[in-house]
């Protein structure tokens, strides 16, 4: 059995409750943290949507959604009676004013039958047009202004541009304190990113080599092996630098690069964070061609099967010049990274999907070896990957068996697969957090803001000139070769881990 200790009494209402994102990722985190007893003692969960559905109905749907895409697939199926239990329905006009009174009516009858007043979560995964009209709803109820107890999770995207993420930042700061707006990014609540800041500040091996001094540059890659997957639309007004380097890569620079906080308090690591942003070296317009690489993928194979250009996908404009591909050198001004290059890269269609960072560390001297030593002589290096693999590597030389002194790079490897505990989703993670109150991995209105400055230049310089090369590499590839221009002008080149050992 568990023993720990459980947030208090809660109930989170999911707006979107019909949706995707509830049936793929929401409810099988929820039914996760049941079986591991993290859920409080006393919950409710209520989905709300415009679908006719009985309970009964919507929780054979979300029976369904917990079978495809828990993580653990059949063996907990006992305890499916006892969760749904807690799980209701509720059919809602998100435009009907009226009917948000039956939200408070809901809240009164629990906090009646439980003897205690619990956290009001309201979870918006809808539209992110949705979410101006059903904040304001919200923001009229009594409920909300109850500053400790009632929170709202918003999914990004957080905006379009800099301009529309301040007014989204202002309508919501209007309505709620910043303390009870949690905005959503599923990266940073996995365990993989979340050890960044383990391994950094928890060892005293790394934190004295972690700057300028030792460490030649970073990579950051976050490379998806599949297409739209359907949702052309969508992409269509977003393209990679919006849709992965604003959020999920800036983030995990961020953790990468950030001071040490005095503590594991919220608001300390986040204005950590915000300091990295802050001392991000702004990217001219003019300069912009030297910094940044885009890409949009042409027709193609992929994996033996026969993939259609972006440009002649549902939903998009057969001249499109949305960038499927993203490449992006960062320095950071401060004292700990002044000249370290951060390149980061993210694309649709690539060889492999692979999250990973790589601190490539300067070169040791060689002059102490024989010259047949310095053949194999290979950097140090440092890579966590995140996705698929989860694991910390560390490359260092060693002494190959023999009567020579001839060098060879060795990996060392801690591996999640490996750890006896079932790594949580990141949704399991974040849901957690949000009913104990804690913001940490969560974005704040600054955060937010200071993101979208960073890559304005680049997506305002982007959407004045046309790329005459589109699309400009195939699927399967790396991405085009600009990008590898990008990084190879500095004298290094992109390092992409050996695909996983099957």
């Amino acid at each position: 059995m568990q023993h720990h200790k459980r947030p208090p009494a809660s109930i989170l209402f999911i707006f979107g409750g019909s949706g995707d994102l509830n049936y793929r990722k929401l409810t099988p985190a929820l039914y996760n943290l049941f079986l591991d007893e993290w859920m409080p003692d006393r919950f409710a969960i209520v989905g709300i949507g415009r679908t006719e559905y009985s309970s009964e109905n919507y929780r054979a749907h979300l029976q369904e959604g917990i079978e495809k895409f828990s993580r653990r697939k059949a063996e907990e199926n006992g305890h499916y009676k006892e969760f749904f239990e807690h799980v209701n329905y509720l059919q809602l006009d998100a435009g009907d004013i009226a009917s948000y009174q039956r939200i408070t009516e809901y809240v009164q009858q629990k906090e009646t039958e439980w003897g205690v007043h619990p956290n009001v979560i309201f979870y918006l995964a809808v539209a992110p047009q949705l979410v101006p009209s059903i904040a304001q709803e919200l923001g009229t109820l009594n409920l909300c202004k109850d500053k400790s107890a009632t929170r709202i999770v918003i999914e990004k995207p957080f905006g379009h541009d800099l301009e529309s993420a301040h007014e989204l930042n202002a309508l919501l700061t209007g309505l709620f304190a910043e303390e009870q707006i949690f905005r959503i990014d599923h990266y940073l609540g996995k365990e993989t990113v979340q050890n960044i800041l383990a391994l950094r500040f928890a060892n005293a091996l790394f934190e004295p080599v972690w700057n300028r001094h030792y460490i030649d540059h970073i990579q950051i890659t976050a490379a998806e092996s599949v297409g739209l997957e359907g949702r052309g639309g969508y992409y269509e007004h977003s393209g990679a630098l919006r849709d992965m380097v604003q959020n999920h890569i800036l983030q995990l620079l961020c953790m990468v690069a950030m001071e040490a906080p005095v503590s594991f308090d919220a608001n300390e690591i986040r204005n950590k964070k915000v300091d990295v942003l802050n001392a991000i070296r702004p990217i001219r317009r003019e300069d912009v061609h030297e910094s940044a690489v885009r890409g949009q993928y042409g027709a193609g194979w992929m994996k033996g099967k026969q993939v259609t250009g972006y440009r002649e996908e549902k939903g998009v404009t057969p001249q499109s010049n949305t960038d499927t591909y993203a490449a992006v050198k960062f320095f950071i001004d401060n004292w700990r990274w002044q000249g370290v290059p951060f390149y980061v890269r993210t694309g649709k269609l690539m060889h492999q999907k692979s999250t990973h960072v790589t601190i490539q560390f300067k070169e040791a001297p060689t002059f102490a070896f024989p010259s047949e030593a310095a053949e194999s002589w290979r950097s140090n290096r440092l890579t966590i990957s995140i996705q698929p693999e989860m694991d910390i590597r560390i490359r260092f030389q060693a002494k190959r068996p023999g009567q020579t002194m001839t060098l060879d790079p060795v990996n060392m490897t801690f591996n999640y697969e490996g750890s006896d505990d079932h790594t949580p989703e990141a949704y399991e993670t974040l849901l957690l957090d949000v009913m104990e109150g804690d913001a940490t991995l969560f974005m704040r209105a600054d955060q937010v803001e200071s993101a979208w400055k960073v890559i304005m230049p680049i997506l305002e310089t982007w959407e004045t000139r046309i790329p005459q090369d589109f699309p400009n590499y195939v699927p399967d590839s790396w991405g085009p070769e600009d990008a590898d221009a990008l990084i190879a002008r500095d004298g290094h080149s992109w390092i992409n881990l050996p695909p996983e050992k099957k």
